[in-house]
This record gives C-alpha cells, sequence and structure tokens, in this order.
C-alpha cells in the first residue's frame, strides 16, 4: 500500500504534485502542509494529536495523504452519514488517484442503514401499510432490493429520508437474528462488516466507534476491525456522542418495536397464540398511561423533578404487563427464533424499565423527555473521561488523530482535553487561509434590548429586514430556539417577497437543495443548521445569529454538571457554559465563508457580545473578521459586492 521511496508530503502538496494534476484549481497551503506533517509524525510513531483547522484548510487531504501512505490499518470516524459518503465516494478516491494507490477501502454505517432481507419479507408477507403511497414504497424497495450489491438505503433515491417505512425494512441490535436468520450468508449487514474487517482503511460515523469501543471495554467482541490508527474527524462532536455510550436508555420507541415485531411473528408463526397480540394491546395501553404520568407537554428535565408517587405506580403496571407478556412469549418461544427474540427482549426491557425507575448514583444524571406520545427515560454519567480513556485503549490503537474546525476556545484546547481524558496530547491550532479582512464583514447592531426581553426577536428582525432586503435574500437566520424562529418566520412571510425556507416544513437536504436552486432565499433554522451545512458562493452572503447560543441551564445534563462544578469549587460559567457556546457560535458563524472566493455579511445580534465582561472571548475566538456597529456600513458592504446574474425564484404564497 505504502509508495516506495516514500514522497515527501510537501512535494505531494505543492503546486507540482499529484493532487494538483487531479484536482481543478488546487493550490498549496502552508497550513495543510503543517497539518499533514503533524499527522504523519503521530501516525509513524504513535501518540495523541489534537488539530483545529479552520474552514479552507484542506484538513481531509492533511490526513488522508499521510494515513494512505503509512500502509497502517487505519480507521476514520466523522459526524454524519452525509460526511461518510463524502470521504468515501469523493475524497479518498481523489487522493487515491494522485498517489496511483490501490488499497482495500471500506464504508460502514450502522445498522439502521442497511436493507434487512428477513424483515423486507416479514413487512410483504404481514401486509399491513399506513397508506397505498407507503405499499407503493415498499414494492420499490423490493425491486430496488434486486439490484443494490451493497444494500445501503440511503442510495435509494426513491426513498425519503426517515420515511416510516424504514424501521420495517431494516433491523435493529434487539430484533437481529444474527446467525440463526436463514438469510445470514446474504445479509448487506454482514457483508459490510466482513470487508471493513479486511479493508486497510474503514470509514465510519462517531456513532458506530463507540458502540465498538463500548462493546470491546464490556467484552462482548467487535463490530470493527482493530486499527493501528484512529483519524477522528468533527471531532467536537464526539464527546456528546460517546456520553450517550456510557449511560443507559429506555424509550417507548423500542417498547412499540417489540409489541410490533410481537405482532409480526404471531401472523407469521403463531397464529393459534391469540394471546399474543391480546397482551400487546394490554402492554400498549400500560405504556399509554406510563406516558401520561410524565404530564401533558413535552418537556425535558430531571427524573427527580417529577411527582414520584403517581410515576412509579405507572411503572409498576407496566412492568406487570411486560412480564405477563414475557411469559406468554416463553410458552411459544420454540416455534420460531423470531418469538425466541421477543421473549428475550421483553425480559431485557423489564430488567432496564427497573433499573431507570430506581434511585440512581451521584455520578449519574437520570433524566427523562417526553413527546406528544412518547418518551425517554435515561442515565447519562456526569463525567466520561476516565471511560473513555479506557476505551480508547481497549481499542487498541497506537495513534488517534482529532480534528475540527472547532475544538479550541481562543487559543485554548482545555475543555476538549478533558472531556475525553487526553491527558498526553499535542495540540495544533491552524487558521483558516480565507482573506477575512476583504471577504466578510461583522455587524454588532447598536441599541439591541436584553437579551430576555419579550420583544428581542421583533428587535432581531429589525435590524435583519433591510439587510435581506438590501440584499435580495440570500441569508441564513440562525435561532437559538424553536420559538423565536416560528415568531420570526410569522413576521417575515408578512414582510419580505422572497423564498422562506422553514425548518421543520421539509427535511434538512430538501430546505438546503432549494435554497442553492432559489438563489435569493431566506432560511430559518436552529439546532442542526448550525453546523455541518456548506453553501459555496453567492447564494449565501449573510449570516444572522439571533443570541449567543449558550445552552439552557433548566437542561438536565447541564444542570447536573453545574452543580457538580459547584460543589467542587469551580465556576460553571467559566468552566461549562462559556466553552460550549463559543464552540457553537463559531460552528454557527462558519456557514458563511465556505470557499476562497466567498463573501459575507455575519451579523451577531446579541449585545452581551460588546456589553459584558464576556463577550471579549467569544470575539477573540471568531475568525479577524474586520468589526462595524453601523447599519449603514453594513449595507453599504453589501451594495458593495451586490450580485445581479444570480437565478432567482418569486416568493411562494
Amino acid at each position: 500500500m505504502s509508495l516506495e521511496p516514500a514522497p515527501k508530503l510537501s512535494e505531494l502538496l505543492s503546486e507540482t504534485g499529484p493532487l494538483a494534476d487531479v484536482i481543478p484549481g488546487f493550490a498549496p497551503r502552508e497550513a495543510q502542509t503543517e497539518m499533514s506533517r503533524a499527522v504523519e509524525e503521530v501516525v509513524r510513531n504513535g501518540g495523541n494529536l489534537v488539530v483545529e483547522a479552520g474552514t479552507g484548510t484542506g484538513k481531509t487531504f492533511a490526513y488522508l495523504l499521510p494515513a494512505l501512505l503509512s500502509g497502517k490499518k487505519t480507521l476514520i470516524s466523522t459526524g454524519t452519514k452525509n460526511l461518510q459518503d463524502q470521504l468515501f465516494y469523493r475524497d479518498l478516491p481523489t487522493v487515491c488517484s494522485a498517489l496511483k494507490a490501490a488499497p482495500s477501502l471500506a464504508l460502514l454505517k450502522g445498522r439502521a442503514n442497511y436493507l434487512c432481507l428477513h424483515r423486507l419479507q416479514l413487512a410483504a408477507s404481514e401486509g399491513r401499510f399506513q397508506s397505498r403511497e407507503q405499499a407503493a414504497l415498499l414494492e420499490k424497495v423490493k425491486s430496488w432490493s434486486a439490484k443494490t450489491r451493497s444494500g445501503d438505503l440511503t442510495q435509494m433515491p426513491e426513498l425519503p429520508e426517515n420515511d416510516g417505512i424504514i424501521p420495517m425494512v431494516t433491523s435493529t441490535s434487539e430484533n437481529c437474528l444474527g446467525t440463526d436468520c436463514e438469510l445470514y450468508d446474504d445479509c448487506y449487514l454482514v457483508k459490510a462488516r466482513r470487508k471493513a474487517m479486511d479493508a486497510d482503511l474503514v470509514v465510519v460515523n462517531h456513532h458506530l466507534l463507540m458502540a465498538d469501543m463500548v462493546l470491546k471495554e464490556d467484552g462482548f467482541g467487535e463490530l470493527l476491525p482493530t486499527p493501528e490508527v484512529v483519524i477522528v474527524d468533527e471531532a467536537h462532536q464526539l464527546p456528546e456522542t460517546a456520553t450517550l455510550f456510557y449511560g443507559q436508555r429506555f424509550s417507548s420507541r423500542q417498547l412499540l418495536d417489540l409489541l410490533r415485531d410481537c405482532e409480526v411473528e404471531y401472523l407469521t408463526s403463531a397464529r393459534d397464540a391469540a394471546v399474543i397480540p391480546a397482551m400487546c394491546r394490554r402492554v400498549e395501553r400500560a405504556n399509554g398511561d406510563f406516558r401520561l404520568a410524565f404530564g401533558q407537554q413535552s418537556q425535558r428535565g430531571e427524573w427527580r423533578s417529577l411527582q414520584q408517587g403517581k410515576l412509579v405506580a405507572a411503572a409498576g403496571e407496566l412492568v406487570e404487563e411486560l412480564q405477563e407478556l414475557a411469559r406468554q412469549l416463553e410458552s411459544q418461544a420454540a416455534r420460531s427464533k423470531g418469538l425466541e427474540s421477543c421473549h428475550r427482549r421483553a425480559l431485557e426491557l423489564c430488567t432496564l424499565l427497573k433499573q431507570l425507575c430506581a434511585e440512581q448514583t451521584a455520578e449519574q444524571v437520570h433524566w427523562f423527555e417526553t413527546f406528544r406520545r412518547g418518551y425517554t427515560i435515561s442515565t447519562t454519567p456526569l463525567e466520561i473521561s476516565d471511560s473513555f480513556r479506557q476505551s480508547r485503549t481497549e481499542q487498541g490503537a497506537e495513534s488517534w488523530i482529532f480534528t475540527s474546525a472547532t475544538l479550541a476556545v481562543g487559543e485554548n484546547f482545555e475543555h476538549f482535553l478533558g472531556s475525553l481524558g487526553l491527558d498526553a496530547a499535542e495540540a495544533l491550532r491552524l487558521t483558516s487561509p480565507f482573506d477575512f479582512a476583504r471577504q466578510s464583514l461583522l455587524y454588532v447592531p447598536r441599541g439591541m434590548p436584553d437579551t430576555g426581553s419579550p420583544g428581542y426577536t421583533d428587535a432581531v428582525l429589525d435590524a435583519a429586514v433591510p439587510l435581506l432586503k438590501a440584499n435580495n435574500g440570500r441569508a441564513f437566520l440562525l435561532f437559538t430556539s424553536h420559538r423565536a424562529l416560528q415568531l420570526a418566520a410569522e413576521r417575515l412571510r408578512q414582510e419580505l417577497d422572497l423564498p422562506l425556507l422553514v425548518q421543520g416544513e421539509a427535511g434538512k437536504n430538501e430546505l438546503l437543495e432549494a435554497f442553492r436552486v432559489a438563489g435569493n432565499a431566506v432560511l430559518l433554522g436552529t439546532g442542526s443548521f448550525w453546523e455541518g451545512v456548506d453553501v459555496k458562493g453567492d447564494t449565501l452572503s449573510i449570516v444572522v445569529i439571533d443570541k449567543l447560543p449558550f445552552a439552557s441551564p433548566g437542561d438536565p445534563l447541564l444542570a447536573a454538571r453545574i452543580r457538580a462544578c459547584r460543589a467542587r469549587g469551580g465556576d460553571p460559567f467559566e468552566e461549562l457554559q462559556i466553552p460550549l457556546a463559543v464552540l457553537s457560535l463559531n460552528q454557527g458563524s462558519g456557514r458563511l465563508i465556505r470557499d476562497a472566493s466567498d463573501w459575507g455579511l455575519l451579523v451577531l445580534c446579541d449585545p452581551r457580545l460588546v456589553g459584558s465582561s464576556f463577550g471579549r472571548r467569544f470575539l477573540q475566538s471568531l475568525p479577524p473578521l474586520p468589526r462595524t456597529r453601523s447599519a449603514t456600513r453594513a449595507r453599504e458592504f453589501l451594495q458593495d459586492h451586490e450580485v445581479k446574474d444570480l437565478p432567482l425564484q418569486a416568493a411562494q404564497s
């Protein structure tokens, strides 16, 4: 796999190197070469490297080159399925072509992405669909299954993202029959895992990486090959993902999936056992009563904040019904592997529910979340640094590289390093090569009210609307709450004669594609739109952020961590809340300039940026944008960059 003699990275990344031959417009970047050399050293000698590489650094090629040249078995983990696909289908082939190398490569996703042939058969034989459209879609899945080699449902263009049919044709770790499945030899997931085990380089996501690390630590085998090198891209997402895997979680979704599978097995293997669907109805009613015991509204909070009497009684009734269902399933379990699996799952859910309704240790956060019809109960550790350190030891890799555009708070990596227990790590911060002085302007409006005032969102729009009109749209408005987003959407529909795209009214990918096509749209988003969104060119030239993105102190995880920090004599605002908000702001503002030819206006409306003692921390962590507080200067900046030849769409009524 390695080239002999191995070329120097500076040669590979030069304007006359092989990458320049395969990438139109490739230009050498000093920061990219510096990062690549640092990665090369850690890959060769072992150790831990943490790299914050600003937008435009070219970090993907900076770690792919030394990894491929090393000849070592490498695992690359990234944040989302879309980024996995980009790495595997675009970036890796480009680098391999430049190197004239042909390593064995594999792409591995979580099992929910792969068609399960057994469950496809069950869904077809059961014939229960919510609509004719769903029945027709299943037929399309069946037709596609005869053509696909990977079974990766994300590669089926006719299948909408998050469609309700997907759980019907995919397996979970709970309902998978494993080697007992009669279609095991044809299983797409099994084939993908086998290919990954034999590959030189495997691309996974953070959820799969953590699932594998926790399984190995618990002694339950492995999902992934044992690598020599692990590279974690979008590493700022890893602490939150890792936290999920060191706790426990019970959800109404798990329970309802079990009931559905019980009924499918009744129809296919035990039609004379009418007690099974009858018991499923009883469990379903008890589950509904348990949900109501939380209260009518959707909420998220600590377990101890609930009225325990009514909740514990409802939980006890649900456990009793589940236990009776398990007893009935036990008497039928010998009739099929599916019934045997349902019996085991019913027992496991009973045990888990009893554990999660009991008192927890002080080292864990015991919390819940309710939705209109569903709920989750979770325990999450306050700290995962020791657990993650142990998991990395069990993983067995000699070299670990963590990289993202946002890892440091200012020049300080302490928050990220501490969260994952990375005691002995080299930290490298590489700034973006973009010319922010020429390409961008930061505008902090004057006269903004206190962020907690009732009219704050209106004040944000008062500042933003003239700019949106002057720029003919082409803007993202990023909010820190869904309530503010909805208030803004209601007002902007009345004031703007531009295409308005609102999170929640369509899928994320659909909204982004509509934004790119429109050329003059205004997109309103929160949460997931703050990161992982890449819109290059004049289509996006304003980003408005309503407030500094402090997490709600009422969030159960943050509230517990704040108490723990105070208990040890720390300052939770300085140690927890500011670092998290700084990293989030950097992600949101990073949506604006994505390319060397981009330009744009960043509007940060929060008056605390200039009126508080901590505002400077945020400003120092942003790229070196020129700043203004003048609305006139902001409009002049837009006029100076006016674009007249974009294809534009009329507003939708």
